[in-house]
């Protein structure tokens, strides 16, 4: 029986101040459960919101903390949380680990829920890290080892590892499987911090690009050694003299598809990029710098605008664009919660949509702002989009208004374009999904125009089509166009873990190319076209995105 009155004391013949002193005991108690409860909370949210691929890595880099036996009956993000606090590697005072696992994996929108930033890890990752530098080599190296190379190497490796676990491990995704079978190397003794020979020679053979990776690693630690110091993070972004990526060449799987390249090159080289390096004097400021010299200035106090131009409602021939105010709504939550001023124009006539440009083209608020982007949801023929009086408009003219010359404030700045809108002739859909194009007259259709004609002829512009040259476009009547929403999905998913537009645009492409319609015979491929210098990175917004919030 708790005591709270001095009355309840005197009754039972107590001290005043023990009372007390019990009565402080459970107020503490009481907000030691609330703090607990709070973390696990917290645990439980970051669970929901990874997925299996997060789950597999983040198990991966605890390989150093928990054992194997405990790591195999893992299957979701609470189990590793679970094992960790068992093993005291966390608890509610100190949730750092979590951070760091975090951070390692790029989801860096879910560290505002411990109170932390990407920037506040890196100040304190040289401090309080737990994943070895060796894990870290391992992590990135499995990052960027495609489908076909993992077979490959399976295939080297036959005479090494036990064939039944072989089979286990190339029957599972591309990007889990390296994990795998990394893991599968160390159970076996073919790999661990002082011996990566095997892994060497495997990607000699494979593809040589991977051993740029494994060799910064083992310079970092001869070096690190010869000086009787731990192997530290910021080891692995150099070799003996400063060694970092400035190119996405320097990087990139040659030898495959060059939309898997750059994407994994991308991976690669931000992964080393993120890395804090702790050199003496003249170096310790590279990291910076070379952020500076490969990506856009995208960190000032106004990120930019973006225009929306819907166009619904035509003459009598083009057919009304059921599905596409969805589709703007969803640009303009997606791009206000990327930090840009979005404006909508609705059903503009031809004359008018250059009237805005022109208009745009002389705002002087651009001076003091990162970026430019402008949407165009229409009916289309090759290189051009319909104004609502059915009269074309050609992409080039609309982009040209934002040149260097035509528009000096935007100098040197990205200028973003993504066109919804048929580029060729219509072919008969079921009636849930429409063609945003008509049927050209024969004797007057003009020439195709290729995405990159349809770009001026200077630096610093993205054109993002929704289709090809030539084909239609497809748009859902209630659920928006393929495009458009899988853009906006695509960026929710994608800018919190700090990728750059073409890696995004990469992961639409195949989002799209996925869709069919409901008889499963019409397809889409969207084609992105670029003159950008640098990577163009939008800065991970504070608020959640917008498909969290409803």
């Amino acid at each position: 029986s708790r005591c709270f009155s001095q009355s309840s004391c005197r009754d039972r013949g107590r001290d005043w101040n023990s009372c007390q002193r019990q009565r402080e005991t459970v107020g503490s108690s009481n907000m030691e459960d609330d703090i607990s409860l709070k973390f696990r909370q917290q645990l439980l949210f970051i669970d929901e919101n990874l997925v299996a691929e997060d789950v597999a890595a983040l198990k991966f880099l605890c390989t150093d903390l928990l054992t194997f036996k405990k790591l195999e009956s893992v299957k979701s993000a609470v189990d590793i949380f679970q094992l960790l606090m068992a093993e005291e590697y966390l608890n509610e005072e100190d949730t750092f680990l979590v951070v760091e696992l975090l951070y390692r994996i790029k989801c860096h929108s879910l560290l505002r829920k411990l109170g932390y930033t990407k920037e506040k890890v890196q100040e304190y990752l040289h401090e309080k890290g737990r994943v070895s530098s060796y894990r870290q080599m391992l992590y990135e190296l499995s990052e960027n080892i495609t489908g076909e190379m993992l077979k490959s190497i399976i295939f080297l490796l036959q005479d090494f590892l036990p064939k039944r676990q072989i089979t286990l491990v190339c029957e599972e995704g591309a990007k889990c499987s390296a994990l795998d079978l990394l893991v599968l190397l160390e159970k076996h003794g073919h790999l661990n911090e002082n011996n990566v020979q095997m892994l060497e020679e495997v990607c000699m053979n494979v593809s040589p690009d991977l051993l740029e990776t494994v060799n910064c690693y083992k310079t970092a630690k001869v070096s690190q050694e010869e000086n009787g110091l731990p192997i530290k993070e910021s080891s692995l972004s150099h070799t003996g003299h400063i060694k970092v990526f400035t190119s996405p060449q320097e990087t990139s799987i040659k030898s495959l598809s060059s939309n898997i390249n750059d994407n994994k090159a991308a991976n690669l080289s931000q992964g080393f990029s993120e890395m804090i390096l702790d050199l003496p004097g003249e170096y310790s400021n590279v990291e910076n710098e070379y952020k500076k010299m490969t990506s856009y200035k995208m960190d000032g106090p106004h990120r930019g605008f973006c225009l929306v131009i819907n166009n619904v409602n035509f003459g009598m021939s083009l057919q009304e664009r059921k599905g596409s105010c969805k589709d703007a709504g969803e640009l303009e939550r997606v791009f206000k919660w990327l930090g840009l001023d979005v404006k909508i124009y609705k059903d503009l006539t031809s004359h008018e949509i250059k009237e805005v440009m022109r208009t745009w083209q002389c705002m002087q608020e651009h001076k003091d702002r990162d970026c430019f982007v402008c949407c165009i949801l229409s009916h289309g023929e090759s290189g051009a989009v319909y104004g609502k009086d059915e009269e074309l408009v050609s992409i080039r003219t609309i982009m040209s208004h934002f040149t260097a010359k035509q528009c000096p404030q935007l100098a040197e700045k990205p200028k973003l374009f993504f066109i919804q809108a048929c580029q060729g002739k219509e072919i008969q859909c079921p009636v849930y999904v429409e063609a945003d194009a008509r049927i050209p007259d024969l004797s007057s259709m003009q020439e195709n125009v290729s995405p990159s004609e349809s770009i001026p002829e200077e630096a610093d512009f993205l054109l993002g089509m929704a289709t090809i040259d030539g084909y239609v476009s497809f748009r859902h009547i209630q659920q928006g166009a393929w495009y458009i929403q899988a853009l906006c999905s695509k960026l929710q998913q994608l800018v919190p873990r700090g990728e750059d537009i073409l890696s995004i645009l990469t992961e639409v492409n195949d989002d799209v190319s996925r869709r069919v319609d409901r008889l499963g015979t019409k397809k889409q491929m969207p084609q992105p076209a670029y003159t950008l210098r640098k990577k163009c990175i939008f800065p991970i917004p504070r608020d959640p995105p917008p498909s969290q919030e409803h």
